[in-house]
């Protein structure tokens, strides 16, 4: 990607194509690195993997970093397995971490909106939620869950009284969006099947987005929503809709010793929500004017970026697989 040039004009919102994005104070005139007198090296270097250069903010003329994703993605599975097959802690630990990343990501993009979201405690909170998950089942997510909007209310309450509103409402937003949603896959986990079960949830989501890409690419002409992601197609979503249920037959016969159909209907609705859920993302975006939530991934973007779908896939495949059960 290259390099912005000095005098180019201020970004504008993509939806409403009239007024510029504001930058968070402190970066308008050092280009997107904050030059204050507390700010010294170690913190630059803690701080680097979310940074957001002005790179970040523009679209990427060259695509994806493919050996970069691909890389990426093969850690991240392998970690996978081996908390739902080998080490059970290794799964909270990543739920944890995604989950704190991804409110840090969640914070840092709505400060170009003038949304202060306190990091510290949002953050604390964000990685305690999934640990509270796997080892007290789901009374002990819930108490996790108000303690944290408590200790977020109450930092905030003794910082300045300026957008307390809107900082609060933002960091509730950011804790349940990301960390109480990711926290029902280590639910998932702890039922009867739950690693195949979680497995088959992330296999889902992932096969409508690659299907999904895949037939749109080659095939996409007709947007489903142009405003908010104008490179998404119902071409592309009806490949999403049949890749993903031959993925939920095979995984409801092979992996969960199901019904074919059930197979069917978790990957349908899966779909749906997987696309809502990017959605989400892409219309929060597009409100504040940026390609990524973050960078820390390579080839990827940011934490966000990726689990975006699954997200709101995690808590629908837990829903229905209780469904399932009782009707069983």
């Amino acid at each position: 990607m290259s390099a912005p040039e000095p005098t180019s004009p201020a970004p504008r919102d993509p939806v409403a194509g009239s007024h510029p994005v504001e930058a968070p104070a402190g970066e308008a005139a050092t280009g997107g690195h904050d030059e204050s007198p507390t700010t010294g090296p170690l913190r630059h270097v803690l701080a680097r993997p979310f940074q957001r250069s002005r790179e970040h903010r523009a679209p990427s003329r060259a695509g994806r970093n493919l050996p970069a994703a691909v890389a990426v993605a093969v850690v991240l599975i392998g970690a996978l397995v081996t908390g739902l097959f080998f080490v059970p802690l290794v799964l909270a630990l990543l739920a944890g971490t995604a989950a704190g990343i991804g409110v840090w990501e969640v914070a840092r993009s709505l400060t170009y909106k003038g949304v202060l979201i306190p990091k510290v405690p949002a953050v604390v909170a964000a990685v305690l939620m999934p640990l509270a998950a796997f080892f007290g089942g789901a009374p002990w997510l819930s108490m996790a869950l108000v303690l944290a909007v408590t200790l977020v209310v109450v930092w905030r309450a003794f910082g300045p009284r300026h957008g307390m509103m809107l900082s609060m409402m933002g960091s509730v937003f950011a804790l349940v969006w990301v960390s109480f949603l990711l926290s029902t896959a280590v639910l998932l986990y702890h039922s009867a099947d739950g690693p195949q079960k979680v497995l088959t949830v992330i296999l889902l989501a992932v096969s409508s987005d690659t299907f999904g890409y895949a037939v749109g690419v080659v095939w996409g002409k007709h947007p489903m929503a142009p405003r908010i992601s104008p490179k998404k197609s119902w071409e592309g979503f009806a490949g999403s809709l049949g890749g993903a249920v031959l993925v939920g037959i095979l995984s409801a016969v092979l992996l969960l010793g199901l019904p074919w159909w059930q197979g069917a209907v978790l990957a349908v609705a899966i779909v749906a929500v997987s696309t809502v859920g990017d959605f989400s993302e892409s219309m929060i975006k597009r409100e504040i004017g940026i390609k990524d939530m973050g960078t820390l991934l390579p080839g990827h973007g940011g934490v966000m970026d990726r689990i975006d779908s699954i997200l709101f896939a995690v808590i629908t495949g837990y829903v229905i697989f209780e469904l399932f059960s009782v009707l069983a």
